[in-house]
């Protein structure tokens, strides 16, 4: 219509523009790579949250190649800018972080953004629109409540949200266009990555060792433990996709992942990660031993400490991958009052390094055949392609090694009526091994081989062999 064309449109940035918040995506960045210079440039709130978010935007540099943006919203921006009608950015983000994603847009005329003195949010964006353009003077584009005094100020509201925020706008402007987020809920459960959860079935093996999974107590501490694991690994997850927006977007299949597509915002991990953790301990407090619980929060620290920084250290990260492994046996017997053998810790260890080199060999190898040499947020080369499948076959080797040096030990004989039987389990094991590290080689693997196995039939088919061997090295052979 004539009367659309005349009037400027103005679009919000955070969470309107982008589905994402832009300065908290720095903030995490900085927390990733200069935590102190963060917290030096906590002190400048004192002097307001526009000098803080400009203080922000000079120490970390905003890649817009990778931001996620609203494309049913870029979509519709272009067509009004095509009809002849003037575009405008009017955000409370700094100036130069807007500068930035305007330039990467190329369809605005004109950027107003926060500029180190004035906050450009809510009334103060009323506040300037109406004196630039006049009261009902333009049509303004948001996301938020924040936006409802500049919505009261403009002819049409176009929202982008929910429902409950269609239903706040409407008394005080005239909703003329709505653009609907994709459901969070979804979302959060796949950020929570439940497929992951599989690992902790680790606390259950210390009890299986021992050959007490008919106590219905040490099941009950067991699954207590799978719970608290899974809630503190979920924890984990969000911190490690909030510090990693960057590299996961850069990644061919992390690119995927709910905050790096902005279809959850950066806030509701920084609050869910500590809720889980707190829910976590409070089981473990109520019904479990406290050194399960010194374990739990060990576990939390060393795969937080794993995502700050030492995943960018080459052998440290897959030797830690294999301790966090190891160190979910360990808090399994912690639970339910088991000493865990040194034959259990010895084959955890070397199996769960060849699994976590594994992994590092998969993502090397897709780095190959991409023909990228580095991958994002990680110090291996794909020249280290030799060293990792070395390494990582030798890992396996031994476990198999110490599964046959525990069958001729003491504690075998002790727990099993026939122990000679395992012997069965080793050539399982070494065929599992070397099909994993063939699969590997040729790319048809999941990155993550535990995942992997999870849903492999041969893998299954194997397990179920080995559980069978087992079951029958305790029953006995029949006389």
């Amino acid at each position: 219509m004539p009367e659309d064309r005349a009037l400027p449109l103005v679009v919000d940035l955070d969470g309107t523009l982008t589905r994402t918040d832009t300065l908290a995506e720095a903030l995490f960045r900085l927390a990733r790579e200069q935590p102190l210079a963060l917290i030096h440039a906590a002190f400048t709130l004192r002097q307001g949250r526009a000098a803080f978010k400009a203080r922000i935007a000079r120490l970390t540099a905003l890649d817009p190649s990778t931001l996620p943006l609203n494309p049913e919203l870029i979509a519709w921006l272009r067509e009004q800018a095509a009809r002849g009608r003037s575009l405008i950015l009017a955000t409370a983000s700094d100036r130069q972080v807007a500068q930035v994603v305007a330039d990467r847009v190329g369809l605005f005329t004109e950027v107003l953004a926060s500029d180190g003195q004035r906050n450009l949010k809510g009334p103060a964006k009323a506040a300037v629109l109406v004196e630039r353009f006049g009261k009902g003077g333009f049509d303004y584009v948001g996301d938020s409540r924040a936006d409802l005094p500049v919505w009261a100020a403009a002819r049409h509201a176009i929202v982008v949200g929910g429902p409950r925020l269609v239903q706040s706008t409407s008394p005080i402007a005239t909703v003329a266009r709505v653009f609907t987020p994709p459901p969070r809920l979804p979302a959060l459960w796949r950020a929570l990555r439940p497929h992951q959860w599989a690992k902790n079935l680790l606390v259950f093996l210390p009890l299986l060792a021992a050959h007490q999974v008919s106590d219905p107590r040490g099941l009950f501490a067991a699954g207590l433990a799978f719970l608290a694991f899974s809630l503190t690994a979920s924890a984990v997850y969000l911190v490690n996709d909030l510090l990693d927006l960057d590299a996961d977007r850069h990644h061919p299949s992390k690119c995927r992942r709910p905050f790096a597509t902005g279809e959850l915002p950066l806030a509701w991990g920084a609050l869910l990660s500590p809720l889980l953790l707190l829910t976590a301990i409070g089981l473990n407090l109520w019904f479990l031993p406290p050194l399960f619980t010194l374990i739990l929060v060990g576990y939390f620290l060393v795969t937080t400490t794993y995502s700050f920084g030492l995943k960018r250290k080459p052998v440290v990260d897959v030797l830690l991958l294999a301790a966090l492994y190891t160190l979910r046996v360990i808090a399994g017997a912690a639970a339910v009052a088991i000493v865990p053998s040194f034959w259990l810790l010895a084959f955890s260890m070397f199996i769960f390094l060849s699994l976590a080199l594994a992994k590092r060999y998969t993502e090397l190898d897709g780095l190959r055949r991409r023909g990228e040499l580095t991958a994002a947020g990680r110090a291996w080369h794909v020249d280290d392609l030799p060293l990792v499948q070395t390494l990582g076959t030798g890992a396996g080797l031994a476990a198999v090694l110490v599964l046959a040096l525990y069958i001729d030990s003491a504690p075998a004989r002790q727990l099993y009526a026939s122990p000679q039987v395992l012997w069965l389990v080793c050539p399982l094991l070494l065929y599992w091994i070397s099909r994993l590290w063939f699969k590997a080689h040729r790319g048809e693997m999941d990155e993550d081989p535990v995942v992997f196995a999870l849903g492999d039939r041969v893998s299954l088919v194997l397990g179920s062999s080995a559980a069978g061997i087992i079951l029958l090295a305790t029953l006995g052979l029949p006389q």
